[in-house]
């Protein structure tokens, strides 16, 4: 299949419901409305195929952006490729849920995200924070160094109410990921969200939301999911 094959494809698969939802979380047109497990039966097809997946992130297109990470080859991807990518990462569900998962299934994944957590710039920094969510859910924990992911605890803690939107999701997800997928920080990461305490969520003309690591972690623990790694980062 080529880029012109798979956007025929996915725009006889959208929905008019499905891109509302999309929009309405911050996509913008050119939108389809293709529901994610829709693609499954085309990536499946395809397989990996990064020069098909540059092709369509490039479009422009949210359906074929996200797309083009599940197809995309992430081991062939350079540090350039993946700045490439974040830059047209114009909104949370492409820089947390395709750049930051894919950038998670290479070896220069915590070398990227830590550049982009010191950025500044509120999707970089949410992409980075993700990824080490994606990352900690899915390795083992000796891939880790105990030392730095306290001092992230500790940038968390004192940061996070300050931080951007998006951002303050993505560091928040990050506590909850380390009391839940990472055992020798268990502890003190229920101890950061305690300290955190409610984050409050402004989402433009939306309610207010606040966000509680701690309780979602005390969540995890009764369910008995405290050492939980995922089998694959992507789907």
């Amino acid at each position: 299949m080529n880029a012109e094959d798979v956007m025929q494809e996915l725009k006889a698969l959208g929905k008019e419901r499905t891109k509302k939802i999309y929009l309405s979380n911050g996509a913008k047109e050119p939108v389809f409305g293709v529901a994610t497990g829709a693609m499954k039966p085309i990536a499946k097809k395809i397989k990996r195929n990064q020069p098909l997946a540059e092709e369509l992130y490039a479009t422009g297109n949210y359906d074929a952006m996200y797309f083009a990470g599940i197809i995309a080859d992430p081991t062939s991807m350079t540090e350039d490729d993946f700045e490439r990518w974040i830059a047209g990462a114009y909104f949370y569900m492409l820089s947390d849920y395709v750049v930051a998962v894919t950038l998670a299934e290479t070896d220069i994944a915590q070398k990227v995200a830590d550049k982009w957590i010191a950025s500044g710039e509120e999707l970089r920094m949410s992409a980075g924070w993700s990824c080490y969510c994606w990352l900690l859910g899915n390795r083992p924990d000796s891939e880790f160094s105990t030392t730095k992911l306290e001092k992230m605890l500790e940038v968390v803690k004192d940061t996070i109410h300050d931080a951007p939107a998006r951002t303050k999701a993505s560091m928040n997800n990050f506590v909850y990921t380390v009391g839940v997928s990472y055992i020798p920080l268990h502890e003190q990461a229920v101890e950061t969200a305690k300290a955190i305490g409610p984050v409050e969520m402004n989402q433009d003309e939306k309610k207010t939301k606040y966000l509680l690591a701690a309780e979602n972690i005390q969540k995890a623990i009764d369910r008995g999911q405290v050492g939980f790694k995922r089998k694959y980062v992507r789907c």
